[in-house]
């Protein structure tokens, strides 16, 4: 890098249709490389996401459609240019090069890489205890990720500590087709709101087009351990001021700096405005979104309907923990507890979620 400007990338897989807080990490990096002069790419993996990345999975993935495929990309270019400057970064899509490859190209490229090798990997050794299985597909991945450098002739791989493996793998096919050096640059994984790493099948994701008020409160629900690692790898704050605060304070200042990034300066005032009042001083919102529902319909499937939850048995869940409540008059501040999912509601019916979602129901006549 004294010497002369690199080309270096990072891929992303269209797995699904949103952006979380910790996609944003190698993305910003590859932003910083991008303000530099670098020649920074991101892959959209248009070809690898047939495979599957096998990374961190404790079972394989499920085939996704090519209209899905279609459908992840729109979403995913829109949600990451809140992030990366397209006018400086160029998005190539590995399908163009991957999918043209013959049986013959798959071979060579193969035997440039030990099958032990590839079976060494920890997920996969963990399958194998359990007696689940380890399909041929997913020890492809590595090889089609590691292609994507040799075919790009790059200098620099960006990805999160679980692409390690199959950055490495690019490192040595690099070195072995193109007899160039290729070096792999690792960020931090970051945990969700429930203190797990941060995955949309854990359901803890804190993603780039939720409500701002609803992505200042999941902030706010983080563990105190949890502000210095969101602080340093999410945002450009200063940690000396971090020293300063306490932790409520800390992350305070934490959720109104990520909402303001995403959602703007008045998006951020809104949101910490309407917490303190709903959260900190135990207010009702003053104004409630109002959802229509035929009669009879049940609080699970209202949960569901109205994305307070992602699933039915997510939003059985919820309810079983106590943390469905509802109410029939908004001046009514005592919500009391539902203990049963399949609850009906009546009209003008207040459902709250925890401390701070509340929607209000119209039962259609």
């Amino acid at each position: 890098m004294e010497r002369k400007k690199i080309r270096l990338y990072l891929g992303i897989d269209p797995t699904g249709t949103k952006l979380h807080l910790g996609h944003t990490i190698p993305l910003r990096k590859l932003q910083e490389f991008a303000d530099l002069g670098h020649e920074a790419i991101l892959i959209i993996g248009t070809g690898t996401v047939l495979a599957g990345d096998p990374s961190q999975r404790k079972e394989t993935r499920s085939t996704i459609t090519a209209r899905e495929i279609e459908n992840n990309i729109a979403s995913w270019k829109k949600q990451a240019g809140k992030i990366l400057d397209f006018n400086k970064i160029q998005i190539k899509y590995n399908g163009e090069w991957l999918l043209k490859l013959s049986i013959k190209d798959i071979i060579n490229i193969a035997a440039k890489v030990s099958a032990t090798q590839l079976f060494k990997r920890e997920m996969f050794q963990e399958r194998i205890k359990k007696g689940d299985t380890v399909w041929f597909h997913e020890t492809l991945y590595p090889l089609l990720q590691g292609y994507d450098s040799v075919a790009m002739d790059v200098d620099l791989e960006i990805g999160g500590t679980d692409q390690k493996f199959n950055m490495l793998i690019g490192r040595d096919l690099q070195k072995k087709i193109n007899n160039k050096e290729k070096y792999v640059l690792t960020t931090p994984l970051i945990l969700g709101t429930d203190g797990q790493p941060m995955s949309k099948s854990s359901n803890n994701c804190i993603w780039l087009d939720d409500l701002p008020k609803e992505m200042y409160g999941k902030i706010m629900s983080i563990a105190d351990a949890q502000i210095a690692q969101y602080w340093s790898n999410l945002t450009e704050l200063d940690l000396v001021k971090l020293t300063a605060l306490k932790p409520f304070d800390a992350k305070k200042a934490l959720a109104k700096e990520i909402v303001r990034m995403y959602h703007g300066e008045s998006e951020a005032e809104k949101a910490e405005k309407e917490f303190q009042s709903v959260v900190q001083e135990k207010q009702t919102p003053k104004v409630l979104p109002t959802v229509p529902f035929t009669s009879g319909v049940t609080v699970a499937t209202m949960l569901v309907n109205t994305n307070l939850a992602g699933s039915m048995s997510e939003a059985k869940r919820l309810v079983n923990q106590g943390a469905v409540s509802g109410t029939v008059s908004i001046n009514d501040l005592s919500f009391e507890k539902i203990t049963d999912p399949n609850k009906k509601p009546s009209d003008n019916f207040i459902l709250k979620k925890g401390n701070r979602e509340f929607i209000k129901i119209e039962i259609k006549k």
